[in-house]
């Protein structure tokens, strides 16, 4: 009966042409996913009991999130941990990259001699540096950190340039017809403008921190998630693991979203757009 009141709601308002008072596909969507996300759960539960998989090997849903709950605080300390390497390296990350990608769409020069170094830098795998880091700063936060920082600067700073040099080049004319300073067309356009695209690399930024945290703290650690489940790999402790992964999980998405949230926020224009071609379907 909800259903059937929910779609006659709806046909009311698009035959109408006024707008819905909410987003009614968002929360099917997100209905949805949860519907799908319960029934791989269910199905992965009865698969395990059905076929007599010893919990060691892979442990039910059911074994996972009573780990969750009996293990809550010794998960939550490790989670601190891991959180706060992930929030320190992104924050390293993004106020590097944004400063890098000015200085590259300012500066002919400093993008002929950076910017290659930049895309060079992706193509050393991040687990080759990382025991490199223990020895150099320690065991410390300082090495998670820095891989946290050099995963998520990548992304930044490659959507921050793009967003940068993606100016209508008809508009800096016609500013620059009515007096304005390199400091204004940047301010007043180029920044607006790449926003979408800052935005783009924070997103994929905010979800490959929480990897880079992960790999740090393989490498050498004594606190973390990561940590966390190299100690309990070896006593067969997987539900302990597999709750770690859930957490982690949890951990990247609750991060996308806030991002997602702070896009809307800081660019309300850009959501408007991409809703309304939506809609057309254009």
């Amino acid at each position: 009966m909800k259903v059937v009141l929910s779609a006659a709601i709806a046909a009311t308002f698009l035959g109408s042409g006024k707008s819905l008072p909410f987003n009614i596909s968002g929360v099917f969507s997100w209905g949805l996913s949860g519907l799908v996300i319960v029934a791989l759960f269910g199905i992965w539960e009865a698969t395990v009991r059905l076929v007599n998989v010893a919990f060691w090997l892979l442990p039910p849903p059911s074994a996972i999130f009573g780990e969750l709950y009996f293990s809550r605080g010794l998960l939550w300390n490790h989670t601190l941990v891991t959180l706060a390497e992930v929030l320190l390296g992104f924050a390293v990350a993004f106020g590097s990259g944004v400063l890098l990608a000015v200085g590259i769409a300012f500066s002919r020069l400093i993008e002929k001699s950076l910017y290659p170094f930049v895309i060079a830098s992706q193509t050393i795998p991040i687990i080759a540096i990382a025991p490199l880091l223990l020895i150099w700063v320690g065991y410390g936060i300082t090495p998670k950190i820095i891989v946290v920082a050099l995963i998520a600067f990548f992304p930044i700073v490659v959507n921050m340039v793009d967003g940068l040099k993606a100016v209508d080049l008809d508009m800096v004319n016609m500013m620059r017809t009515f007096g304005a300073s390199r400091w204004q067309i940047f301010t007043k356009l180029q920044v607006p403008t790449s926003l979408p695209y800052l935005f783009s690399g924070i997103k994929i930024a905010g979800a490959v921190s929480v990897i880079g945290a992960v790999i740090g703290e393989w490498v050498g650690a004594s606190q973390g998630l990561g940590y966390l489940m190299t100690r309990s790999i070896p006593q067969f402790q997987t539900d302990r693991v597999f709750a770690a992964i859930f957490i982690l999980t949890f951990m990247g998405v609750a991060l996308f979203t806030l991002i997602t949230m702070a896009e809307r926020i800081t660019v309300p224009w850009h959501h408007s757009e991409k809703r309304r071609r939506v809609m057309s379907g254009g």
